[in-house]
């Protein structure tokens, strides 16, 4: 079985470094203060994985304990149940096997219940910080969606509403292969979660992210091939 696996580490130092790179360039950029927010979401990133990876004790004690008391509660209830009844019939029979069948039903789904607590508690945390990286993925899209690799072309004519632009084509360029590398750190990111809890749901999140980052770069690549 193969050991690799995502480095957060790495990934938090590549975003680090992607933050300078853009401040080296354009300091008073959005583009820059978002990608400062994706740092603190890769840091909240690793922290929530080291949360997600370890057993939550607390959790385990009360659902054990829960449990307990449903096995001991069923216990002491058929102990009172008189087996020795006098007026022995088929109807007397079926109302107490029914009863004890309803009883192990709803114990079995309350085990059921406290016994994925856990699971699903971790489940909702990593849902809400994918999302938050979804959210991320659509704004670097607003960043780059009035970058317009024509503008740069000779005969290119702005009209009244044109958005200003100020950035050369090699301005231009480099800010369009930021906003491609924050894209790809978003994917990365969010593949922390699916390595770390293989969830069904999970996984399904973050390839909806992947394919959206992925749609992303691939936009962003054809606006720089048609600057070059």
């Amino acid at each position: 079985m193969s050991n690799i696996r995502l480095n957060s580490e790495l990934i938090i130092q590549t975003i680090d470094r992607l933050v300078h790179r853009i401040d080296d360039r354009f300091p008073e950029s959005g583009l820059k203060a978002l990608c400062l927010e994706l740092l603190q979401l890769g840091k909240e990133t690793e922290s929530n994985i080291r949360w997600i990876s370890q057993p939550n004790l607390w959790i385990r004690s009360i659902s054990a304990f829960v449990i307990l008391i449903g096995l001991g509660g069923l216990i002491y209830s058929i102990s009172y149940v008189d087996l020795k009844i006098e007026n022995t019939t088929f109807s007397n029979i079926v109302m107490l096997a029914e009863a004890i069948i309803n009883d192990l039903v709803l114990l079995g789904a309350s085990i059921y219940f406290m016994v994925t607590t856990e699971a699903r508690i971790k489940r909702k945390r990593t849902l809400q910080a994918l999302n938050q990286l979804r959210t991320v993925a659509h704004v670097i899209d607003m960043h780059q969606l009035t970058k317009d690799p024509y503008s740069s072309k000779s005969g290119y004519v702005n009209t009244e509403h044109s958005p200003k632009r100020l950035l050369t084509p090699f301005e231009l360029q480099r800010y369009l292969d930021y906003c491609s590398e924050a894209s790809a750190l978003v994917a990365k990111i969010a593949a922390l979660y699916a390595q770390s809890l293989p969830d069904e749901g999970i996984i399904k999140a973050v390839n909806e992210i992947e394919e959206l980052t992925a749609n992303l770069t691939r936009n962003i690549w054809e606006k720089i091939m048609i600057l070059n």
